[in-house]
């Protein structure tokens, strides 16, 4: 079995007891950073083996896993933060998986952008989870054009880097509207701005902003 496994955004209190038992109970680990996953895993006293299963090595490195899932153990797949195949390679392992008729399922938990969801005030009765925006501004008009074009809240992520050129941009483009902008969440430093593109451009242009960002229009 390929065990999809949902772990802590920020908080490590944020897991399930199935998250545990599943973690405690397979033969490998597959992580996107076996350092950043070693902090949980010391956290509950997980002792077992653990792989990188990152970007670079995604296709190496699935077929390791898929060996080791012809063989009968089971492998539990793990991101940094959150759940696993939402903006990162695991997508690429729990569809060769698929494709092989290995057995699969999902441990639910954290995600990032129904956090941010609902603690923004935003309608979610609907609504559109754009990813991560272009790092080019010219690129990034582009896609906020057509994301214009949505009736619905849309929510995608954003670094430290980037942010200010990206509310800038949407002030371009979208105009001076009411937004939200969440960072940090659950960590101890978490916060949600809410209110005019224009208000939050200059909030960080005073304060450097730092942490990862979900922006919600």
């Amino acid at each position: 079995m390929l065990y999809i496994v949902a772990t802590p955004i920020g908080n490590l209190k944020d897991i399930t007891l199935r998250a545990i038992e599943v973690l405690k109970s397979v033969d490998m680990i597959a992580c996107e950073d076996t350092r950043h996953t070693k902090i949980l895993l010391d956290h509950y006293g997980i002792k077992i083996p653990t792989t990188s299963f990152f970007q670079h090595n995604r296709f190496t490195k699935g077929e390791y896993l898929l060996g080791l899932l012809k063989a009968g153990k089971n492998v539990a797949l793990v991101s940094d933060a959150g759940t696993p195949g939402i903006l990162d390679p695991g997508y690429n392992l729990i569809n060769l998986a698929f494709e092989n008729s290995m057995e699969v399922t999902a441990i639910p938990g954290a995600v990032a952008f129904v956090d941010a969801l609902v603690l923004s005030g935003k309608p979610a009765h609907e609504f559109f989870f754009a990813g991560f925006l272009p790092n080019r501004s010219g690129a990034r008009q582009n896609r906020l054009k057509k994301i214009a074009e949505l009736k619905c809240t849309v929510i995608f992520y954003e670094s430290c880097h980037r942010i200010l050129a990206t509310l800038e941009d949407i002030l371009e483009v979208l105009g001076d509207r009411e937004i939200a902008v969440a960072r940090e969440l659950t960590k101890k430093f978490e916060e949600i701005k809410r209110g005019k593109v224009s208000r939050i451009v200059q909030e960080f242009k005073s304060k450097r902003p730092r942490g990862e960002f979900v922006v919600l229009l």
